[in-house]
């Protein structure tokens, strides 16, 4: 037994692993228990092409989209979601949020790069969702980015965390409707003036934590196309869907 393996078997004595949700014991760091593992909706299966729900149906191979996404059709290409954002998954995203808990950030990147494992073989540019500074000022951290970080490390792609900026501070979005949300963020995110220039020709994958009308993303891929970009894609951690 090497020297290294001694002292984290000694530490995993001291602080054994906990379940990233209850705080149950767990085999390994960063994982949930089986429990809490249960009852974390994952999406697999046959899902929207255009944002990652999970769709009835089997997979032959076809183009399928939710009611919600042939309603409104979105200005990206393709879209995936890891999970569904209600229960412990919805308790997952608000402690990343709101909770300080970005040691919540290596797992979901590990789940939203299984569910985004075919949008990320054609080298994208990763590029989280921005916030206003303001915004950014009090919760100290951009989740969005720590996930698009987080990502671009595990799957070794490019990550350009300031490529869009929020020049206007906006509202909170929630409770409000799909036509609220977008005259709210119009005009409301742009390219970074420096650092936009970082998706002309490319490929992009935009991240966010929750996609809940797609409001935001939608403003974020069009000034991703302004910017010159070749194709949008998005990745999000959690996906809301209808009661």
């Amino acid at each position: 037994m090497t020297l290294r393996t001694r002292f984290q078997t000694a530490v995993s004595l001291i602080y054994p692993a906990r379940c990233l949700n209850c705080g149950g014991l767990v085999e390994s760091d960063f994982g949930l228990c089986s429990a809490c593992w249960r009852d974390t909706s994952f999406i697999s299966g046959l899902v929207c092409h255009s944002c990652g729900v999970p769709v009835p149906g089997e997979d032959d191979g076809q183009i399928v989209r939710c009611d919600d996404c042939l309603q409104t059709p979105r200005n990206w290409q393709q879209g995936r979601a890891a999970i569904i954002y209600s229960g412990q998954g919805r308790r997952l995203v608000l402690a990343l949020k709101h909770g300080d808990r970005t040691d919540l950030v290596r797992p979901a990147s590990a789940w939203m790069g299984r569910a985004a494992a075919d949008l990320l073989t054609n080298d994208p540019l990763i590029v989280p969702v921005p916030l206003h500074w303001t915004r950014l000022v009090r919760r100290r951290y951009n989740q969005s980015a720590l996930l698009a970080q987080a990502l671009a490390a595990r799957e070794g792609q490019d990550c350009c965390p300031d490529a869009l900026i929020r020049s206007l501070q906006t509202p909170m979005l929630e409770g409000r409707s799909r036509d609220e949300r977008m005259t709210i963020l119009r005009d409301a995110i742009r390219p970074h003036p420096r650092m936009g220039c970082r998706m002309q020709g490319r490929e992009v994958l935009l991240v966010d934590d929750v996609m809940t009308s797609g409001a935001t993303l939608s403003a974020c891929a069009s000034a991703c196309i302004v910017a010159g970009a070749a194709s949008v894609n998005v990745v999000v951690l959690a996906r809301v869907t209808a009661a």
